[in-house]
């Protein structure tokens, strides 16, 4: 018997709420299942379970806030049994086969047997002595009849689903039927309403929005930060001509809906970076640096309504651009959506704020503990680039890097930024 806890989703979190069950008593589950949605200051995300066994009890009902650790449910690990191995039959040599005896059909019957296509020795006689009548050539030669159409698949609805899509007057019967159960994220989604606020049943809902709840968790996190890390800042310009031609090119061959746009050549170059050093990948624990081997890359993503979430693209260092745009992609729909998983926010590695969208020309981040650094892009802009002794105009891009100093110096920084540049003048490597 093993007890299923709420986790912790990210240095900021003392509590959760427990919003949606998707298993039940008796449930089987497995190692990595999704079997909740939490909701944090931040955002819904959907727990995995980690253990294998059976759901033998639900501590905390949907809608119950508690601290982090508490025992949302118990999950019984089955026992292997013995399994009883039958014994062989023996072997019986097999029994010569009958003759069959040749249908009885008269030549009026096998003539129009010949006419219709008919195998008489496939029909069934209902004659006298079983024998074949031209009724029965002629049933045989009729088409067989159309398979029944299987009977609809039962849609599975989880119950806290099925009574928000009764609240917001939704159509279970209207949504596409898949192969996961319809969750209440999907209700509201087809309801056009937006996920509600954390609340507990002991007492009121507070009056601060969602925006609100999340900034103030942001805040203390990042005054911790401040005051505890000591941050060091860097910054380059980098050229863009090579990165923005080649993104050019390749966009020519990929259809609309799977384009790259430059922020993830800029993340997938910084992944490569990060990879070359490692000083910066990893986390400030017990007061030594613990290096990570892979690189989970961070993303700050804006929510709706205000507030940031960094959930993490893993493994991102072996990602092409074309692949990490198609994670990004997924990640900020999921992250939008209220469908990020509990190990997507609490595995990165470092983290990349990206604010050209927002016309900002260059970002010193706060380092998200226990993480020892923060890399910033700005706008790609148009600014006077000397090439070869000639001034001319080039599409620049300014990064920054904030670093803690417990781990590193300015010289490793340095190299980061470094390598960053060179490998977006080499887009053909990314």
């Amino acid at each position: 018997m093993s007890e299923f806890r709420m986790p912790s989703l990210g240095a900021d979190m003392e509590s959760g709420t427990l919003l949606e069950w998707l298993v039940k008593p008796g449930d089987v589950v497995h190692k990595g299942d999704i079997v909740a949605v939490i909701d944090t200051d931040k955002a819904a995300v959907e727990i995995e379970c980690f253990d294998s066994g059976t759901i033998e009890e639900i501590l905390v009902p949907e809608g119950q806030r508690v601290p982090v650790g508490t025992a949302l449910a118990m999950i019984g690990t089955a026992e292997s049994e013995p399994v009883a191995v039958p014994p062989e039959p023996e072997t019986v040599p097999p029994s010569p086969p009958k003759p069959v005896a040749a249908p009885l059909a008269g030549p009026l019957v096998r003539k129009l047997a010949k006419e219709l296509g008919v195998d008489l020795s496939k029909v069934r006689g209902t004659g006298r002595g079983n024998g074949i009548t031209r009724a029965d050539v002629r049933r045989a030669a009729e088409p067989p009849p159309a398979p029944k159409a299987a009977p609809p698949r039962d849609r599975r609805v989880t119950p806290y689903a099925r009574r928000l899509a009764k609240e917001l007057g939704v159509d279970l019967a209207a949504l596409p039927m898949t192969d996961s159960p319809v969750r209440a994220a999907d209700i509201r989604e087809a309801a056009q309403v937006p996920a509600p606020e954390a609340s507990t049943p002991t007492a009121p809902v507070a009056p601060a929005s969602r925006a609100e709840s999340m900034r103030q968790a942001t805040a203390t996190l990042m005054a911790r930060s401040k005051r505890e890390i000591p941050h060091y800042y860097l910054s380059s310009t980098v050229d863009m001509s090579a990165a923005l031609a080649w993104l050019r090119d390749v966009n020519r061959d990929l259809p609309v809906e799977r384009r790259v746009l430059p922020a993830a050549v800029l993340l997938a170059a910084t992944a490569r970076a990060v990879a070359k050093v490692p000083a910066l990948n990893g986390f400030w624990v017990d007061d030594r640096f613990q290096p990570s081997t892979p690189v989970n890359l961070g993303v700050a993503v804006s929510i709706r309504g205000g507030g940031l979430v960094t959930p993490a693209i893993a493994e991102a260092a072996s990602l092409s651009a074309i692949e990490m745009m198609d994670r990004l992609r997924d990640l900020v729909t999921r992250a939008r959506g209220g469908r990020l998983r509990a190990g997507e926010l609490t595995t990165a590695t470092i983290t990349v704020s990206n604010m050209g969208d927002l016309g900002v020309d260059e970002v010193f981040g706060v380092i998200f503990p226990p993480q020892v650094a923060l890399v910033g892009f700005g706008k790609v802009l148009d600014r006077p680039w000397a090439v070869d002794g000639l001034l001319g105009v080039r599409p620049v891009v300014t990064v920054t890097l904030s670093a803690d100093h417990r781990a590193t110096d300015g010289h490793t920084g340095g190299r980061l930024l470094d390598i960053i540049g060179q490998l977006l003048n080499k887009p053909e490597e990314l």
